[in-house]
């Protein structure tokens, strides 16, 4: 995840909720990925301090650093070697078809060349462990696909080097839209403070911003002809919950939207608690999430080289073995 914005429950439910239950299942790498924040503008001080909330959320929601590895990724210089490299071997045409480079660069003035090599540096991120599985949403799927190719162009070219990681990951999260507007994903960037439920939001912020969420003229809940708003607030209520169908059918149909947005907003302050105490709980000790961001860089740092000498060497750059010293008589 980039360091910008503030964290959602469409974050957690999709994504920090289902990492945490596999993370047991793999070696699992959890990258919190600052030079693609840069792509444009952040302020130097608001972005170092993301760094550590998000580290801090990881770690709230579950992720075990004993388990697991959170890293930050400009600590491991490798990434944007590597991405260098990639991006030798990167047709140009294959970048300009990334409709969120079309998406974003719409939205800017001046558009810097790292938004549009984005893509490079995020196969660099998942080439340079070799990784097998990248746990990513449907809207990154088509960057995923952009890596297949990149290293399968690689192997091509200069011989096996890269494994071809999957496009999906098995467990998959729940989708969850903008309260003020259902027909977008929710979003850390978009404005506007009744979009978004952040994960830090106190009790009384968050049944605020349910209770102003939109649904639609209708009387109340009919699972036959749930408009978007209702069914993003029933999604959400299931997502926390783990209810099944027939729960929720039995509970809410017929229920008044007023009654709805009450048991939602209960249902996602209790389901915080824990993880917003926990929070406070880790940051209460300054040095804690350094040491833990500080660990995951050793930690990966081998897998790192190992991947570049490779590369290297497969690319014919420079690359010098020194002799061990000869054994001298004692």
């Amino acid at each position: 995840m980039q360091p910008t914005g503030n964290l959602h429950i469409g974050n957690y439910l999709g994504a920090l909720k289902q990492w945490v239950k596999i993370q047991y299942d793999y070696e699992a790498i959890f990258c919190i990925v600052d030079m693609h924040a840069i792509t444009v503008y952040q302020p130097p001080d608001e972005l170092r301090r993301k760094i550590r909330e998000v580290a801090a959320l990881y770690l709230a929601a579950g992720i075990d650093p004993r388990q697991s590895t959170i890293m930050v990724q400009s600590s491991v210089p490798a990434h944007a070697e590597l991405a260098w490299m990639l991006t030798c071997v990167t047709p140009f045409g294959w970048l300009g078809r990334m409709t969120q480079f079309k998406a974003k660069a719409a939205e800017q003035e001046t558009v810097g060349d790292g938004l549009f090599q984005y893509p490079v540096l995020m196969a660099a991120d998942i080439l340079l462990y070799q990784a097998a599985i990248v746990p990513v949403g449907e809207d990154q799927a088509q960057h995923l696909e952009l890596t297949r190719d990149i290293a399968q162009r690689f192997n091509s070219l200069y011989g096996p080097t890269f494994v071809v990681p999957e496009t999906r990951l098995p467990v998959v999260g729940a989708r969850i839209m903008g309260l003020d507007d259902p027909q977008k994903k929710m979003s850390k960037s978009a404005p506007g403070s009744g979009h978004a439920v952040a994960l830090l939001d106190p009790p009384d912020l968050i049944r605020r911003k349910i209770m102003r969420a939109t649904t639609d003229s209708a009387p109340g809940v009919d699972f036959d002809v749930l408009g978007p708003g209702v069914a993003n607030l029933l999604t959400i209520f299931q997502a926390f919950t783990e209810w099944t169908d027939e729960q929720m059918r039995t509970h809410f149909s017929g229920m008044r939207y007023s009654e709805l947005k009450k048991q939602v907003a209960d249902a996602v302050i209790e389901h915080l608690r824990p993880l917003q105490e926990r929070y406070r709980e880790i940051v209460s000790d300054p040095g804690y999430v350094d040491r833990v961001l500080l660990d995951g860089a050793a930690r990966v740092t081998p897998i790192a080289r190992a991947t570049i000498e490779l590369v290297k060497q497969r690319m014919g750059l420079y690359t010098v073995e020194v002799p061990a010293p000869a054994a001298t008589a004692s």
